[in-house]
């Protein structure tokens, strides 16, 4: 299970006097999710979900995330919106931890990923780019290129572990990363803004075929848009056994680009980025595997799952290997 701070009853009743929502009838701890401990809260007036922030989340880019989610909120986009108490706060302490109750949003995420999927979460995320555009607050992205280097140099003695010849593989692949990334600044930058990055299928609700909305803005940050699709080409395009399925890349892109044309250099910038995003996710993964504590309730990713899609970013050759025309 994804609760790593246990709530007492007195805590949560004292907690939940804060707002106007009536008694507290219910609370459950939800198992998925692994930086945050987040539970389903039923009141009188309904169902929230209650979240208390881990020691993996710095306090101080909380107002950013709960902005953020005002913000889109505001804008149309689906997503869940952090509740004000009776002083007219959102962000409080629970348990020693810093916590936020936000509304309940209804939906699934998809277990088996199908075309139609990707083709609405292309529109959502080019449309959450968009509301995004004039958010007021920014925050770095400590997970993009600048952060690359540190996570590999503390894994890089243990990779062998995982794959003989991976810390070698990853430096010559970090190395080419660094010199080759894309800037957002001056006259040839790409274009950036608010970005999710985290948008895997688990943060992605849908109720039927129709997305309901986006959750867990943990990781949201200013970056270059096209990293965004970058990072959900790696998390929806590829089929369990590994193979890339240029169809629902195609849909997932042409869907964005109905709603946020991406221009020649964001599309012709795409297969970088995307072994970028794979790196990313390697390289925490892998940080993550070789850092488990024991015991631990949730069990770490593979992270040579994202060296397979690594593997395959690296041979492509152009949007059109990502199945456009």
């Amino acid at each position: 299970m994804a609760v790593y701070t246990e709530v007492s009853d007195e805590d949560l009743n004292a907690f939940i006097a804060q707002y106007p929502l009536g008694a507290v009838l219910s609370c459950k701890g939800i198992a998925e999710g692994v930086e945050n401990s987040n539970y389903l809260l039923v009141t009188e007036s309904g169902p929230y979900i209650l979240t208390l922030y881990e020691k993996r989340v710095n306090r101080a880019d909380l107002p950013f995330f709960l902005g953020l989610m005002e913000h889109l909120a505001a804008k149309g986009v689906g997503c869940p919106v952090p509740l004000h108490g009776h002083d007219g706060e959102a962000l409080r302490e629970l348990c020693g931890r810093p916590a936020v109750l936000v509304t309940f949003l209804n939906g699934m995420w998809p277990r088996r990923i199908a075309p139609y999927h990707c083709a609405a979460l292309g529109e959502a995320m080019a449309a959450m780019h968009l509301a995004g555009a004039d958010f007021t607050m920014g925050r770095a992205n400590n997970l993009s290129v600048s952060g690359w280097r540190p996570l590999f140099e503390a894994c890089t003695d243990r990779a062998h572990e995982v794959k003989p010849g991976l810390a070698e593989a990853l430096a010559a692949e970090l190395d080419l990363l660094e010199a080759r990334w894309p800037s957002a600044e001056g006259p040839d930058a790409l274009p950036s803004g608010v970005i999710h990055a985290d948008l895997f299928p688990d943060n992605v609700f849908f109720r039927g075929r129709d997305l309901s909305g986006l959750i867990d803005f943990y990781f949201a940050c200013t970056d270059l848009l096209a990293y965004d699709v970058a990072i959900c080409l790696n998390a929806w395009c590829f089929e369990p056994d590994g193979a890339f399925n240029a169809t629902k890349a195609r849909l997932l892109l042409s869907s964005y680009r109905k709603v946020r044309p991406l221009s020649d250099a964001e599309l012709a910038a795409l297969p970088l980025l995307a072994r970028g995003s794979a790196l990313r996710f390697l390289l925490t993964r892998l940080y993550d595997l070789l850092n488990h504590p024991a015991g631990a309730f949730v069990k770490p990713k593979n992270p040579l799952e994202y060296w397979n899609k690594l593997r395959f970013h690296q041979q492509v050759r152009g949007p059109g290997d990502y199945g456009l025309e």
